[in-house]
């Protein structure tokens, strides 16, 4: 999710253009029903922030990066104020708080990245712009005893500054440099070519010093449609909310979790009509969200919102037929 600043491997083919309206005709796993799995949920040090899935020797981690505010229209699109100021309260700028919300899957082989916050190569900027609380991901991924070399694939979502900022730093002379040395950065192929090809549009959207210097040091790897990047690690192109978005599905054993990244941003965003105004296909949005909600309460996925700041994750029930999320670690 993203606004203009308010006051003031694969061989599979390109996927260019818009997409298919419904993109979840295969769920990754499957669509057995199966009962709401009991998962344990803690927080690191006490950091409300950094809640932490242990499934048997597999580990996903909460971790993020900060806030930033985002103008409430934007965030919310056709919902009238009246209505969503009930959830969000705005500020004097008619901006409400976001959190930037990163997910690390620790397996015994691999450490694996969902997304990387906003990062801190233009803070005085952001905080101008956006009221950025931001550029703690290291930190955070230190209190869980990593490092950015221990990283090994970063799977990005979408190429949106909020979502790859982190994935590069300033080196010492000022020039943008991969965060995770060691780190194959994966996303969609589409993903990549709305981002380097950009209109007007997308100017306080994309940046290329976020995304340029993967490709200079060889460390990208364009998908072309679903893959399991690891066991149980599925990344599927859901591309309501923009070009090449993806969301990622984690399965193991019984227990599933979906990073729901911008096509279900927040809570908030699970009454299907609430879609924020920048999404780039909003009735492919409207669709997709629709099925990964319905999968959600039918099967029992902990659901990740990747821009959720009072709340950051749940299961969704249904109640009176409309979808009711029950907080975890909250």
């Amino acid at each position: 999710m993203h606004s203009p600043p308010f006051g003031e491997n694969g061989d599979a083919g390109r996927l260019v253009g818009a997409p298919t309206a419904s993109a979840l005709s295969e769920i990754p796993g499957g669509l057995s029903r199966s009962p709401v799995p009991r998962i344990h949920i803690s927080f690191a040090h006490g950091h409300r922030r950094q809640a932490k899935v242990k499934i048997g020797n597999i580990g996903i981690h909460l971790v993020n990066d900060g806030t930033f505010m985002v103008d409430g229209g934007v965030v919310f699109g056709q919902t009238p104020k009246s209505e969503w100021e009930l959830h969000c309260k705005p500020d004097r700028r008619n901006r409400v708080r976001l959190s930037l919300n990163a997910l690390l899957v620790r397996t015994p082989d691999k450490n694996l990245l969902i997304d990387t916050g906003a990062g801190g190569k233009r803070m005085m900027e952001m905080r101008a712009d956006y009221s950025l609380n931001g550029n703690k991901l290291i930190r955070n991924l230190k209190t869980l005893g990593l490092t950015a070399r221990d990283i090994d694939i970063v799977a990005l979502t979408n190429l949106h500054f909020d979502h790859s900022g982190g994935s590069t730093k300033l080196d010492r002379g000022g020039a943008p440099v991969p965060m995770f040395p060691n780190a194959t950065y994966m996303m969609q192929e589409s993903s990549w070519d709305a981002a380097v090809s950009h209109n007007a549009r997308y100017k306080d959207t994309f940046f290329e010093a976020d995304y340029g210097p993967l490709e200079d040091s060889d460390q990208v790897m364009f998908l072309n449609g679903e893959e399991e990047i690891v066991p149980g690690f599925v990344v599927k192109p859901m591309e309501g909310p923009s070009q090449g978005n993806q969301v990622v599905f984690l399965s193991y054993g019984s227990e599933r979790v979906v990073y729901a990244g911008d096509l279900i941003p927040t809570p908030h965003h699970l009454t299907p009509h609430r879609i924020q105004a920048d999404a780039e296909f909003p009735n492919d949005t409207l669709v997709q969200k629709s099925e990964l909600v319905n999968m959600a309460m039918e099967d029992g996925w902990l659901v990740v919102f990747g821009h959720g700041h009072e709340c950051a994750a749940g299961y969704v029930q249904n109640k009176n037929g409309d979808p009711y999320l029950v907080p975890v670690g909250m």
